[in-house]
């Protein structure tokens, strides 16, 4: 099932401003569980956890953008 424009506007403003954040805070919690790495281990985890987030998220995002291909035409 497609998810309409306005839907993935207001999913994406609701990853970025709630989503993104809890993120972040659980990468960084489940990393301090742990004894810390060592400083490029711990920047690669970063690394990859930032760059999944963004790939997972990708199908709400695409498009997000654009104008509204739905809406009647402006004259």
């Amino acid at each position: 099932m497609a998810l309409s424009y306005k839907t993935r506007r207001r999913l994406s403003l609701l990853a970025l401003v709630v989503g993104l954040p809890a993120y972040i805070f659980l990468a960084v919690y489940i990393v301090t569980l742990f004894e810390r790495p060592s400083f490029l281990l711990e920047l690669g985890i970063y690394i990859v956890l930032g760059v999944a987030w963004a790939y997972a998220l990708k199908p709400i995002f695409k498009g997000v953008g654009k104008a509204d291909p739905d809406a009647p035409p402006e004259e």
